[in-house]
């Protein structure tokens, strides 16, 4: 039986069974990342992690996106900071230790730093229909939250070249292709999937479902920790940009960024 929300906030929490469901839940603003958000998210991860009645977890976005990314209007906010380079990194996730899998229901929308929150999944079911991108060069940014990292860990170069500097949109068939989510479904189905693989993984031994996630990360994860020190550099410098300041401001005020290289 369902349990009722324990949360009422811009993350929800609940649970069927073993399984824990984790809500974006800010689906006016299409499941944009905040501080609260990133700080209710990291709560709600270590509470599950913490919970040993609880072995996988599944994360999706109230509305009609599963996550937008940052509000670009917020970039300059020095908040923001907080979502970008606090505990766990941005939304407070994709570099948060973990033991137990997370899997994404990813419907509508999966955009800048919501791909990069999927990518930090352990697998992911997509709806059809379903369109997602690391847009940041089209607004003086970089896709510094894993999402170049991780493409390019898990993508032929040249692909990961492509989609990385064109910022391009791609749609749930060619991220199954590509291998960065595992399953597609019809429109409305990815939740139900999601749901019937965690129970089915949430019915083995939970040791040895610990032991293989830490032999499978383990390649990726030594990789990862030596290029988060540049990546994160890399990330403030252009931060710091008159661009990255001209593409949030284009942004806001619906207009094609004046680029100036500086």
């Amino acid at each position: 039986m369902t349990e009722p929300e324990i949360s009422q906030q811009t993350v929800l929490s609940r649970r069927e069974g073993a399984v824990c469901i984790l809500t974006l839940n800010r689906p006016d603003q299409r499941n944009s990342i905040t501080p609260a958000l990133t700080r209710e998210l990291r709560a709600a991860v270590k509470a599950f992690e913490a919970d040993d009645s609880l072995r996988v977890a599944v994360l999706h976005g109230a509305g009609r996106v599963f996550c937008a990314g940052m509000d670009l209007k917020a970039v300059s906010d020095p908040a923001s900071h907080e979502v970008i380079f606090g505990e766990g990194r941005f939304a407070g996730f994709v570099d948060l230790p973990r033991r137990k899998p997370v899997i994404a229901a990813v419907h509508g929308a999966a955009m800048g730093g919501g791909l990069e929150v999927m990518l930090a999944c352990d697998m992911a079911v997509a709806e059809r229909g379903t369109r997602f991108a690391l847009p940041e060069p089209k607004v003086g940014l970089v896709a510094a939250a894993g999402g170049i990292i991780r493409l390019a860990a898990r993508l032929p170069a040249a692909k990961a070249r492509e989609l990385v500097l064109t910022g391009r949109l791609f749609e749930a068939e060619e991220a199954e292709r590509l291998g960065l989510v595992s399953r597609v479904t019809e429109p409305g189905g990815a939740l139900a999937e999601a749901l019937r693989i965690a129970a089915e993984i949430a019915g083995n031994a939970p040791l040895s479902v610990t032991a293989s996630l830490q032999l499978l990360r383990a390649a990726e994860a030594a990789a990862e920790a030596a290029q988060w020190p540049e990546n994160e550099a890399v990330l403030r410098g252009l931060l710091a940009s008159d661009d990255a300041r001209e593409g949030s401001l284009a942004f806001a005020e619906k207009r094609e960024p004046r680029w100036s290289g500086r």
